[in-house]
This record gives structure tokens, C-alpha cells and sequence, in this order.
């Protein structure tokens, strides 16, 4: 009886086992592969700390914004962002508290108005003192047009509005400087050459933009700054509208100065109404700018460590000829090949991925530490995504290549 011995099949290589391959090739050549992946660590810290400095500053803007109310329009003298001449803004009449008591009549669409008289200057309390306070003179309306809240105390009434009293509330920064921590109900503070006493603490808003602090703010009866600060600052008027029908408020509220003010059809508004829509607009403008130069630098980089990946990858193609021929002459197919240094690129990317996150992560600490902050999980995980992909394209070359090699000239390949 004759045996006929048949060649066992050699079982192909499994994704698994191409994944242990490229790991060895890469700690086999850590330096190399630190370096190829370096493209490709910048690519992806740019991106991932972009997202990062994107979401606080949309954190902060926010909160900021909230400070102005969607549901807020402001009266002023200037407009907030405007092309106007500052000569032609210098010479238009001031807003009028008493604008305020017609307003309040007059339009269907103002919920609450408030006149606020504001200017800066410095608070003391016995030998302390505290300078470059907003002091604002207003109404007992402001408490409901305000999303700052009373954290000690009260706001102060109608009858103390009317009648004048000293009375006074304080943020947390005054208190915090003139008082350390101790019960503020009842002192007394030094606004100018008079004495006010505290009724209430505003609770902690942090700073505006990041530009000034609102915390450093005192609010005073508008009754009491009239008849002790009435020639100092600028005075405005706040209205709290229905945010459905914010449009047709700012008409009205166009309409009733101009009639106010007697203006012809003719004459331009000598006035303006603001709204916290223009700080989006430029807030949307520079989040634009700082995103586009982290996506261009992003994909600079990434082109950059692609190239670098290529050419890395050709190399190790070149070197291992030989091996590529030995696993050809026992069965491997040049789909396991193609898999093989596609697993490797892949790899080396995935490495410069993992590096550019933990870099990331470090600097989105010191992000955090000058406004709240989060690193994006979405953002990490299509960055690590990415870096897949330009593995993928920058390996597809010289894979193709090392799958296409003759094995006969490949075992000769000295």
C-alpha cells in the first residue's frame, strides 16, 4: 500500500498575529519610530488641544453672556460694536432716567425697565479699600432683569428707591477684601465722601470675557446716586423683553426714542439698542480663526508625518525582503503581506496618536487652569481615528509593494 504524504496548509495569519509583528518591529526601532510618528504627534495635539481651548472658551463665553441676558436690550448713548465716529457718538444727548418711566408706559413688549447710572471708583472700609469699582445706580426692577443673585441679605425696595437711602449690595470680591469672610449685613462702606450700609452680597459671576471682574461691583438705589453722584458716569437703560418677541422690542423701543427725542424720518438714530447678538457674532468669528489655524497646522502636520510614514515604511520593505520572501515560500499570500505592513503603519500612527493625546492632556491641565475646561472624548476619539487613517493612506504604497514582490527574487535579495 502506497502513503502519499500531502503538505499540511499553512494557516494564514490572523489580524492578531500581524498586530504582534508590527509591535515588535516598532520597539524594535523605537528611536526610528518615535521619530517617523513625530508629524503625526503634532497633527494630533494641534487638533485635540484646538478642541480643548474651543470648549472652555465657549464655557466662558457663555457664562459671560449670561450676564447680559438673551432677553435683555440696552438703551445706550454708543453702540457696542459700531462704525460710527467717536466725535459724532461724544456729541449725542445722554439717555435720561426718566426715559425709563415712559418706556415702562408706553411699550407692550418691556416686562421690566430699568435706568442704570454706573461709574468706577474706589470703595473703603475703614483703612481698606477696594479700586476700580463698578458702583451702579438703579432701580428695584434690576433684581428681575439681572441673572445674578442675592446670595446674602435682600435687594433693596421700592421705598428705599424713592426716598434715597444709603443702602447698598456688594460682590463677592468687595466682600472678600473688605470684610475676609465675616458677616457683611450691616456694616458700612465708604462710596465717595458718603457712608452706605450693606443690605445684601451678589453672588460670585467671575469675570466678563475675561476682561474685568463682575465681582468688583457695588449696586445702589438710583434714588441715592441722584441726589449724591448725579454728574458722574453714564447712564442706560436696561429692558427685559420676551425673548419670542425680541425683534419687535427692539423696533418699539427704536420708535419710542426717536419720538423721545424728536428725531425727523430723516435724521440717523442718535442712540443705540444693544444686544449680546453682536458679541456672538465676533465670538463666532474668532472661534473660527483659532479653529482653521489648528485644522491647518493639523493637517500640515499630518500630510508631513504621512510623507514620513511612506518613506519609513519603504525602507522597511527594502530591509526585509528577504523575510517577505520566506513567508511567501511558506504560503503566506500577498493579502497577508498587504495586512502585515498596513498593521505596522498603522501602528507606528496609533503610537503618534497615543503620544499627541497624552501631550494633549497635559496642556489642556494648564488650560483649565485659566478657564474651565474639558478635553473633548469626541474630539480624542476622531483624533485617534485620524491618526488610523493616515496610517492606513501612508502605508498603502509600500504594502502593495512588499505584496507584489516576486518570492524567488526576494529569497536572492542580498
Amino acid at each position: 500500500m502506497k502513503i502519499i504524504l500531502l503538505p499540511m496548509p499553512i494557516a494564514p495569519f490572523s489580524c492578531f498575529e500581524n498586530l504582534k509583528i508590527s509591535i515588535t518591529a516598532v520597539l524594535a526601532n523605537k528611536t526610528r519610530s518615535l521619530l517617523t510618528a513625530l508629524g503625526v504627534v503634532i497633527g494630533i495635539l494641534a487638533v485635540t488641544l484646538m478642541g480643548t481651548l474651543i470648549s472652555g472658551l465657549d464655557q466662558s463665553f457663555e457664562k459671560s453672556m449670561e450676564f447680559l441676558g438673551k432677553d435683555v436690550l440696552y438703551i445706550r448713548k454708543f453702540q457696542w460694536f459700531g462704525e460710527d465716529e467717536w466725535w459724532e457718538i461724544r456729541n449725542r444727548p445722554d439717555i435720561l432716567v426718566k426715559n425709563a418711566g415712559v418706556i415702562r408706559e408706553r411699550s407692550q413688549y418691556a416686562q421690566y425697565v430699568a435706568p442704570v447710572s454706573e461709574w468706577w471708583t474706589s470703595v473703603r472700609k475703614d483703612d481698606e479699600s477696594v479700586s476700580g469699582v463698578r458702583v451702579s445706580g438703579t432701580t428695584e426692577d434690576y433684581a428681575m432683569i439681572t441673572v445674578a443673585e442675592v446670595e446674602k441679605g435682600r435687594f433693596f425696595s421700592r421705598a428705599e428707591n424713592r426716598s434715597g437711602a444709603r443702602v447698598a449690595l456688594i460682590g463677592k470680591d468687595i466682600s472678600d477684601v473688605l470684610f475676609e469672610g465675616r458677616n457683611i449685613l450691616g456694616e458700612r462702606i465708604q462710596i465717595g465722601n458718603y457712608n452706605f450700609r450693606i443690605i445684601g452680597e451678589i453672588e460670585k459671576q467671575g469675570k466678563f470675557l475675561g476682561m474685568f471682574s463682575l465681582d468688583k461691583q457695588v449696586i445702589i438705589p438710583i434714588g441715592a446716586h441722584q441726589r449724591l453722584f448725579s454728574r458722574r458716569g453714564w447712564t442706560g437703560i436696561n429692558v427685559k423683553v420676551d425673548n419670542a418677541h425680541i425683534d419687535d422690542a427692539h423696533e418699539e423701543l427704536t420708535a419710542l426714542m426717536r419720538q423721545l427725542r424728536r428725531l425727523r424720518p430723516s435724521e440717523k438714530n442718535n442712540f443705540a439698542i444693544n444686544r449680546q447678538d453682536p458679541f456672538r457674532e465676533q465670538y463666532s468669528m474668532i472661534k473660527l480663526a483659532i479653529g482653521g489655524t489648528g485644522i491647518f497646522i493639523t493637517i500640515l502636520s499630518l500630510v508631513v508625518g504621512g510623507i514620513g510614514i511612506a518613506n519609513i515604511m519603504f525602507v522597511s520593505v527594502k530591509e526585509r525582503t528577504k523575510e517577505i520572501g520566506t513567508r511567501k515560500a511558506l504560503g503566506a499570500t500577498s493579502r497577508m503581506i498587504l495586512g502585515q505592513f498596513l498593521m505596522e503603519s498603522m501602528t507606528i500612527c496609533l503610537f503618534g496618536g497615543l503620544v499627541g493625546m497624552s501631550l494633549a492632556y497635559g496642556g489642556s491641565r494648564i488650560i483649565n487652569s485659566f478657564f474651565p475646561s474639558e478635553m473633548p472624548i469626541g474630539l480624542a476619539m476622531s483624533a485617534l481615528g485620524l491618526s488610523m487613517l493616515v496610517g492606513i493612506i501612508s502605508g498603502l504604497a509600500p504594502s502593495y509593494k512588499a505584496a507584489n514582490l516576486d518570492p524567488i527574487d526576494a529569497l536572492r535579495y542580498e
